[in-house]
């Protein structure tokens, strides 16, 4: 686990820890090696949310677009932990009060999901008005628990918007290919 690290090829565009409207500016990152998931300590460039399963990094915030990417790590367990609350009260809240109100969510590092009710994910949704949450690179026994806890309709996912060769674009590019998806599906 401790070799799983965050996308770093957008730093050049953005870093949380030096945007002041971010709830992790000024975050120092000492190198240590303290955070855990399953008792396997994990990079220290992942972030803390306050769960004790779920960590994220955020990779990009275009203000004027309004829209982030978050890549996510872990084990996303609302049964036990209520991650979701932490993820929206820490910072989605955070990034809705600065109009960001389209989301990609990168998955590929969720290695568990348990559900509970859909009370925050309704919550986000609502509080995107004409935005959308985008969820990326999820595994399918992720978007199957989703679906089992009916918060699967919250989250848009597959066909056009399965790009696993995201990372080769810059974010804006990335941000411009789902938001044209996102404009037809919901047009």
């Amino acid at each position: 686990m401790h070799g799983i690290e965050p996308f770093y090829n957008w730093q050049k565009y953005y870093e949380a820890y030096a945007d002041k409207l971010s709830p992790f500016f000024n975050k120092e990152n000492n190198g240590d090696f303290k955070n855990t998931v399953y008792e396997y300590y994990i990079h220290p460039d992942w972030d803390e949310i306050g769960s004790e399963t779920l960590y994220l990094k955020v990779l990009m915030v275009n203000y004027v677009r309004g829209y982030a990417v978050i890549e996510l790590l872990g084990e996303w367990n609302d049964a036990l932990h209520n991650d979701i609350m932490y993820l929206k009260r820490y910072v989605i809240d955070h990034l809705l009060k600065r109009n960001i109100r389209k989301y990609i969510l990168v998955g590929e590092n969720i290695l568990q999901f348990h559900g509970s009710d859909e009370e925050y994910y309704e919550e986000w949704l609502d509080n995107c008005e004409d935005g959308w949450i985008v969820a990326l690179g999820f595994r399918d026994f992720v978007i199957h628990e989703w679906k089992r806890y009916g918060i699967n309709s919250c989250f848009n996912y597959g066909g056009m918007l399965e790009i696993t060769n995201w990372r080769t674009f810059k974010p804006d590019q990335l941000f411009t290919m789902i938001d044209s998806q996102m404009q037809k599906r919901l047009g």
